[in-house]
């Protein structure tokens, strides 16, 4: 009974998010939840909402309950990259690069 969900798109850099993603990988789901809710990173924010998203997925779709439930795994990938660029002196151009990122979230039964 494995369940996946997907973040496209979340703008913020796959660096950022890996680290709490390597926080809350093989943890219960309701031990993630407690770790995301009081996690100061950005990061947290949007992976707690794809976990609840998950949950839900699982209770309306497989008929499972949130306690019997783990994070088996979650993939950050790169996403698309937007390409900025900010004039500096002598001519020369600076230039930015904003990243964003992927994640997958598999839910396993335990």
């Amino acid at each position: 009974m494995v369940i996946k969900v997907f973040l496209r798109k979340l703008n913020i850099s796959p660096r950022k998010v890996r680290m709490i993603a390597k926080m809350i990988k093989k943890m219960s789901v309701v031990e993630a939840e407690k770790q995301l809710l009081f996690s100061p990173r950005r990061s947290a924010k949007p992976l707690l909402k794809l976990l609840k998203h998950a949950v839900d997925v699982a209770e309306k779709q497989q008929n499972l309950k949130k306690k019997e439930l783990y994070i088996k795994n979650i993939i950050v990938n790169e996403g698309p990259k937007l390409k900025r660029y900010l004039p500096m002196s002598r001519g020369h151009v600076g230039r930015i690069i904003k990243r964003s990122s992927h994640v997958e979230l598999v839910l396993d039964k335990k």
